[in-house]
């Protein structure tokens, strides 16, 4: 299987989770049990995005540190090496933005508001768990890609056929 089908298939199979964990949650029915699951939801969420905000920027850190290990090796890498640590920043810049937006939705003192229409609650809650499973879906896709990607590194650097 080519090695660029793996973070997609990564990035779905935790959507595909994130989706069955929704639908086990269950329908939301009112105003209240939604802001009792935002609630909730919001405690695990300011940790799970300050997690992979942390994750996501050491990534692009580390991505340039490996750049500059790269052109130091007295082994010439291929395209596709630099177009992986591409993808890989790209990724881990996604996944940082989305963890900010998700961070800073996660902070609104959602059961301050009393002037709200009666769906906002829920609707809140359904992008709220929409924008952490995508969050995490990036995350996982950067992982797979770096898994990936050092692979390929080790595999050019490494003498003899075992790896």
């Amino acid at each position: 299987m080519s090695a660029k089908i793996w973070p997609i298939l990564t990035f779905l199979l935790f959507a595909a989770i994130g989706y069955g964990a929704r639908e086990a949650i269950g329908s939301v029915y009112g105003a209240a049990e939604a802001r009792d699951l935002l609630e909730a939801l919001s405690r695990a969420g300011l940790y799970l995005g300050s997690a992979t905000a942390t994750a996501s920027a050491t990534t692009l850190a580390l991505m340039l540190t490996l750049i500059g290990m790269l052109r130091k090796l007295d082994t010439d890498f291929d395209k596709e090496t630099y177009r992986r640590v591409t993808l890989i920043a790209s990724l881990a810049t996604a996944s940082l933005m989305m963890s900010l937006l998700v961070l800073l939705a996660f902070v609104l003192p959602v059961g301050e508001f009393d002037e709200l229409p009666a769906g906002w609650y829920t609707m809140l809650y359904e992008v709220l768990f929409a924008g952490a499973v995508i969050m995490v879906g990036l995350l996982a896709a950067t992982v797979m890609v770096t898994y990936l990607t050092v692979r390929r590194v080790v595999g050019q650097i490494t003498p003899g056929e075992e790896v």
